[in-house]
């Protein structure tokens, strides 16, 4: 099966198809991790993306049924450069192919994606155009042209439309363990026990990974989730001792009216703790703006720097736009930012029980130098009774 990549600089990509014969359009964007082509797939952040893998082997210990980050993948492509032809992993249910063909997503390998990286770097993030079936290169071209990205609610289609309490019977979130010495168990159910769940928050669905709630549930949470058009007083009626923003797609600047509720929400001293897109958006509850980065922080391996401690995590990003530290009030202050490129990546209100972080604490997989972002929003939650 024959597949074609097209960028709207009219630059044309040729490779093998895998997965659906299908074809869409996306921002054509990359991502520096090894491993968690699964998360990336249905993380729903990638909303209208073509997603670029730069690490060369993909497709190794193929997809499980467990591991998935939302109820379905939300990529619009993938692009590698070699599909691996063998499954080894034993706890695997699909190969990629066989999940990309089952979800509708096209895929093409054998690309050069060093090059097609080195493009994006240098260019910035590209629309682009991807198909397993038979097209011309100049229509190609053209339908990468026509796409928009920017300016785009993709929230709307990617949060669940109903409300609803996470796992109450406590099925989903226990963390998995090892199996050690002479211990006889199901390896793939043996889990880690959980705390009780004695905190109850609401948690805002602006295209939610489930890591992130299980996570809440592993830091003692009761989670109601709510999606993303519910209001605040829908929130505040709940009486939650706190308020979870999670992340989600697109433009930030493209949610007036999730931004109009959170500022009701943070008039309401309730504590709050945002994460990526929920990041952004308190950013512009604060009176701030965002902005397009050139081509994103994606990837397992950002310095993120804690402005307070001197400490450097290494985080698990996925985000295209960012907040303008120049834009905040003063009752803000910037607690952390990226070292790569100095952008915020930390927010905290000087008076009232708010913080943010640009990136990932729950990473899975990914790096876990942030993960005590949680047990900090329960410590602010218990200092106020």
């Amino acid at each position: 099966m024959k597949a074609i990549l097209a960028l709207e600089d009219g630059s044309v990509f040729h490779g093998q198809g895998f997965g659906a014969r299908a074809f869409a359009c996306g921002e054509v964007c990359f991502n520096t991790s090894m491993t968690g082509y699964q998360e990336i797939l249905t993380d729903p952040s990638y909303k209208g993306q073509i997603v670029t893998m730069t690490y060369p082997l993909i497709g190794n210990y193929g997809v499980n049924e467990l591991d998935v980050e939302s109820w379905r993948p939300h990529a619009a492509g993938f692009v590698i450069r070699e599909l691996s032809p063998v499954v080894s992993n034993w706890r695997a249910d699909f190969t990629l192919a066989e999940y990309l063909e089952k979800n509708g997503i096209p895929g093409i390998q054998g690309i050069d994606t060093r090059a097609l990286t080195k493009k994006l770097r240098v260019r910035g993030a590209l629309n682009g155009f991807i198909s397993t079936e038979d097209i011309s290169e100049k229509e190609a071209v053209k339908r990468a042209k026509e796409f928009v990205f920017v300016g785009v609610d993709y929230v709307k289609e990617v949060t669940h439309k109903k409300a609803f309490r996470w796992d109450e019977k406590d099925e989903q979130s226990a963390a998995f363990d090892l199996v050690r010495g002479n211990k006889i168990a199901d390896a793939k159910h043996f889990h880690k026990s959980l705390p009780k769940a004695d905190i109850p928050i609401v948690a805002f669905d602006y295209g939610m990974k489930y890591n992130i709630l299980r996570r809440l549930r592993q830091y003692g949470f009761a989670t109601h989730v709510l999606p993303a058009t519910a209001s605040a007083q829908d929130a505040l009626k709940l009486k939650p001792a706190g308020i979870f923003l999670s992340n989600g797609p697109g433009d930030p600047a493209a949610l007036d009216y999730i931004v109009r509720e959170v500022k009701t929400l943070v008039d309401s001293g309730t504590p709050i703790f945002g994460i990526c897109l929920g990041h952004q958006i308190l950013g512009q509850a604060f009176g701030g703006k965002t902005f397009k980065l050139k081509f994103g922080h994606r990837g397992g391996n950002q310095p993120v720097k804690d402005l307070e401690t001197g400490k450097v995590e290494i985080t698990s990003q996925n985000h295209g736009f960012a907040v303008d530290s120049k834009s905040l009030s003063k009752e803000i202050s910037v607690d952390r930012i990226n070292l790569n490129d100095q952008t915020v990546e930390g927010m905290r209100h000087k008076t009232k029980p708010i913080f943010c972080v640009q990136y990932h604490p729950e990473a899975s997989p990914g790096p876990h130098d942030s993960t005590s972002l949680f047990a900090e929003f329960r410590k602010l939650i218990e200092l106020r009774g």
